[in-house]
C-alpha cells in the first residue's frame, strides 16, 4: 500500500472511531470574508477552509494520460453504499463528459476503480454522456443520469435518461446497467427519495422544472419491481405561471399510475428507436403546466427529529434556494441574496453566486456549494435554527482556489460524521481530485455544554 494510501486509510479509521462517540463538529467553525483568490494554495490542498480543526486529504488524483484505467474526469457527485453488508466500504462518483462512466473507491484498500464507462463517445448512436447524479436506492443498487437533453423543436436526443446499477459492488466485467424509461426524459443533475420512497428530480435549464415519480410499488426490493409502474407528476405553485414562485403547491399529473403518458402528454422516439415522455415540452402545455424555476440542479430532502421532510432545491441561474415542505407542499426561499452573511451582518449580495449543489451533515445541517471558478468558489453554510425552511443567515464554510475549477459533489459520510467527501472538477491542469474533508474534535453528547445547546434546540424546534 502507498504511503499517502495508509495515511488515507489510517485518517479514515481515525475519524470513524471518534465518530464512534459522537455528533458531526462540522458546525463549529468561524465564517470566513473574502475571496481565497486563484491558485493561491496547491491543487493538492485546494480548498481553505474555516476551522483550523479541518483538515484535507487526496483520496483520488485523476491521471490525465489514463495510463492505468479509463478515467474521462470531470468528477461529479458522490454516494456510498448506504445499506448492506458492507454498507459504507464503496464511494462511487461519476463523470460528467461526452464518454461518462463510474467509478468506484474501496475505502478500505484506497484503491479507486473505473465500475462502468461508455462503450463510445458522444455523439455514437450507443454513447452515454454527462453523468450527474449519484444516488444510492433504498433497495441497495446505484442510480445515475444524464444531464443533456433537447428543447422544445430540437431534434430529439438519445440522452437525458436515467439508469439504474443494479450490482455496483459486482467486478466491472460484471456490471449491469439498464435505462429505467418509465422516467421521463430530462437533462437531470440531483435525486432524492423520500421517507416513503417517492423519487424527486430535476430538469437543469432555464424555465426548468421539478418533478416526482411515484411507484406503484414503493416497498420494492429490486429496481425491476419498483419502476415498473408508477406516476410521474409536476410542482406547480399556484396557477403555474409565475416564474419561481413561493407558497402552496400541488402536484400534476403527466402520466396514469402504471407510467403511460396521459392524452395530450408529449412523447418521442429517439435515433435508437426507444420511445420515451419527454418531461420538458410536457409541461410546458397548459394541461400539465409545471413552475418554471431557472436552473434547478442539485436537491436533497431533510428530515427533522419529528419526520417532517424538507426538500431542497439549488437554482443556478438567479442565486437561489428553495425549500419544499412535503408534508404540506409549501414552497419557500431557503437562501437568497438577500439572506443575511453571518461574517458581516449584512445581506450576502453577490458573495453568494450559483447555487449548485446542496448537502446536509448528520446533523442536519445544510451547506450550498457554488458553481464558480476556482479563487472565488465558495461553499456556504446554511444557518436554519428553527427549521422552517427558511435561512436566517449564511457563511462561509469552504474556498476553492484550483485554477479553472468548480467544487461538486459535496457529500457527508453517514457513517463517519466527521469526514465528507468533495470533487474538484475540471480543473485547467485537468487533475480532478476527490478531496477528503475532516475534523477530528467531535461534539461529544456528553458534554453538558453541549447538552444544554441540544436541549434548547429542541425547545426552539417545538413540534415542527
Amino acid at each position: 500500500m502507498k504511503l499517502k494510501t495508509l495515511a488515507a486509510a489510517v485518517a479514515l479509521a481515525a475519524a470513524a472511531m471518534a465518530a464512534s462517540a459522537a455528533d458531526t463538529s462540522f458546525q463549529n467553525f468561524t465564517p470566513m470574508i473574502g475571496d481565497v483568490g486563484a491558485g493561491t494554495l496547491p491543487e493538492a490542498a485546494p480548498f481553505r477552509l474555516s476551522s483550523p480543526n479541518f483538515s484535507q486529504m487526496n483520496l483520488v488524483v485523476r491521471d490525465p494520460a489514463q495510463t492505468s484505467r479509463f478515467d474521462s474526469g470531470n468528477y461529479d457527485m458522490h454516494t456510498l453504499n448506504e445499506t448492506g453488508a458492507e454498507a459504507g466500504r464503496y464511494l462511487f462518483t461519476v463523470y460528467e463528459t461526452g464518454q461518462a462512466g463510474i467509478q468506484r473507491t474501496d475505502l478500505r484498500t484506497m484503491l479507486t476503480t473505473t465500475i462502468w464507462s461508455s462503450p463510445a463517445p458522444a455523439p455514437a448512436l450507443n454513447s452515454y454522456v454527462a453523468f450527474d447524479a449519484s444516488r444510492w436506492t433504498p433497495w441497495g443498487t446505484f442510480l445515475t443520469a444524464e444531464e443533456s437533453w433537447n428543447d422544445v423543436g430540437q431534434a430529439v436526443s438519445i440522452y437525458g435518461r436515467l439508469f439504474e446499477v443494479t450490482n455496483p459492488l459486482a467486478a466491472p466485467a460484471d456490471i449491469k446497467i439498464v435505462h429505467r424509461n418509465i422516467i421521463p426524459r430530462v437533462s437531470h443533475e440531483g435525486l432524492a427519495f423520500d421517507s416513503k420512497r417517492n423519487l424527486y428530480f430535476i430538469d437543469e435549464r432555464n424555465g426548468g422544472n421539478i418533478y416526482k415519480y411515484v411507484s406503484r410499488n414503493r416497498w420494492a426490493k429490486t429496481g425491476d419491481d419498483y419502476f415498473a409502474a408508477g406516476q410521474t407528476f409536476v410542482l406547480r405553485v399556484g396557477d403555474g405561471t409565475v416564474k419561481e414562485a413561493t407558497g402552496a403547491a400541488t402536484w400534476v399529473p403527466i402520466t396514469d399510475a402504471n407510467g403511460v403518458a396521459l392524452p395530450g402528454a408529449v412523447t418521442v422516439t429517439d435515433a435508437n428507436g426507444v420511445s420515451s415522455i419527454d418531461g420538458r415540452a410536457t409541461v410546458n402545455l397548459p394541461a400539465f403546466l409545471g413552475t418554471d424555476y431557472d436552473r434547478p440542479e442539485d436537491i436533497e430532502i431533510k428530515t427533522l427529529k419529528n419526520g417532517k421532510q424538507f426538500l431542497y432545491v439549488a437554482t443556478t441561474t438567479n442565486h437561489k434556494v428553495f425549500s419544499i415542505d412535503l408534508d404540506r407542499d409549501m414552497v419557500k426561499l431557503f437562501v437568497s441574496r438577500d439572506t443575511i452573511d453571518i461574517a458581516t451582518g449584512l445581506p450576502v449580495g453577490n458573495a453568494f453566486s450559483n447555487p449548485d449543489n446542496v448537502a446536509i451533515d448528520s446533523n442536519g445541517n445544510m451547506y450550498i456549494v457554488e458553481d464558480q471558478p476556482g479563487g472565488v468558489q465558495d461553499t456556504w453554510f446554511a444557518f436554519d435554527r428553527n427549521n422552517d425552511g427558511v435561512a436566517e443567515s449564511v457563511g462561509r464554510w469552504a474556498s476553492l482556489s484550483t485554477v479553472g475549477a468548480e467544487a461538486t459533489g459535496l457529500y457527508f459520510d453517514p457513517f463517519r460524521p466527521n469526514v465528507a467527501y468533495v470533487n474538484v472538477q475540471h480543473p485547467s491542469s485537468r487533475v480532478d481530485r476527490t478531496i477528503m474533508i475532516s475534523t477530528p474534535c467531535p461534539c461529544f453528547k456528553n458534554d453538558k455544554d453541549d447538552e444544554r445547546r441540544d436541549d434548547k434546540d429542541d425547545d426552539r424546534r417545538g413540534h415542527d
